[in-house]
């Protein structure tokens, strides 16, 4: 480059690319995952309450009386209390037991050996700024390597060791882009639909059975859910998720906005399996901080014993998950 402008230009784009990519993988590798907290752990006489008696309808009783005042809506594929007989805990919704680091990780991802960290609620933010500001420096490199590997075809590079690393150079940036590229559009669909990798592949279980999108509160809450209120903050690698990674809100608890309304007393499932039965239980704070724009609540007078924390399967046995 023989502009003065140019070179600047392409060295600011350069440095700060880098330095955001080097802060968003440093961010991902040294944040540590959060675990569920004390109040999903069983209690000293609850442990042994469980190990002492057998399993059957004594267990489900301990676990029941454990949960029911926990804001959990998931279940097993058997309609268990989701348990952890490793930490010994009442798994949080979208929590799973980590074989690698030994733990219950909060809206588990997965785990990735790039980083050697688990991805979960702490640092998936830092994890998608991670694959962005790669990209983008892969794609930088890239295009400006171009030029120079076309002359190399066309022998207009001088004819010293430069040739092979302007070649090697531009392969390896197009290369990693390639398979950033699908990895990062991968992940941006599961934040568009509120998914983990995780639910992806296995969609959560409720109540009422599986639904595959049952944490979806539409396109815009689901970036806020991950990104936060605050748009400034947005392509920093600083942490702004909304919640506290126990709780979250589903279509199941309130009325999802992109869904049609039932009204109550009817069963949304008779013409529509799409729709849901939405439980009258209250939200906590952190979880209804998504939910002010359009909320509405549908009480049910048939039953008026299933609006506790999601505890009216009367037939919930104990399974352990890893």
């Amino acid at each position: 480059m023989e502009n003065i402008g140019e070179q600047v230009l392409c060295l600011i784009a350069y440095h700060l690319l880098f330095a955001m990519f080097v802060w968003s993988y440093w961010k991902t590798i040294f944040t540590l995952p959060m675990n569920p907290s004390k109040e999903f752990h069983l209690s000293h006489a609850e442990k042994e309450l469980l190990e002492r008696e057998p399993r059957g309808e004594a267990q489900q009783e301990v676990l029941r009386r454990a949960a029911k005042d926990l804001p959990i809506y998931t279940r097993t594929m058997s309609g268990a209390i989701r348990y952890c007989d490793r930490c010994q805990l009442i798994k949080p919704d979208r929590c799973h037991h980590c074989s690698v680091c030994d733990k219950c990780i909060l809206k588990m991802d997965h785990h990735c050996p790039w980083v050697n960290n688990c991805v979960g609620f702490s640092n998936y933010k830092f994890f998608l700024l991670f694959l962005a500001y790669s990209l983008l420096y892969c794609l930088f490199i890239a295009a400006t390597d171009l030029q120079y590997f076309i002359k190399f075809w066309t022998n207009g590079l001088p004819d010293t060791q430069v040739k092979f690393h302007v070649i090697f150079l531009f392969f390896a940036a197009a290369m990693f882009s390639v398979s950033l590229s699908s990895l990062f559009a991968y992940h941006c669909w599961l934040v568009s639909k509120n998914k983990s990798t995780l639910e992806a592949f296995r969609s959560p279980v409720f109540r009422h059975g599986t639904d595959k999108n049952g944490f979806s509160l539409g396109f815009s809450k689901n970036m806020r859910q991950v990104f936060g209120d605050e748009k400034k903050y947005w392509l920093l690698p600083t942490f702004s998720s909304l919640g506290d990674g126990c709780a979250f809100p589903t279509c199941l608890v309130n009325q999802d906005p992109e869904q049609p309304s039932t009204p109550a007393g009817l069963n949304p499932t008779a013409k529509n399996p799409e729709n849901h039965q939405f439980p009258a239980k209250p939200l906590r704070e952190s979880q209804s901080h998504l939910l002010t724009d359009s909320q509405t609540w549908i009480e049910s007078t048939s039953n008026p014993g299933k609006g506790k924390s999601g505890m009216s399967n009367p037939a919930l046995t104990m399974e352990n998950e890893t």
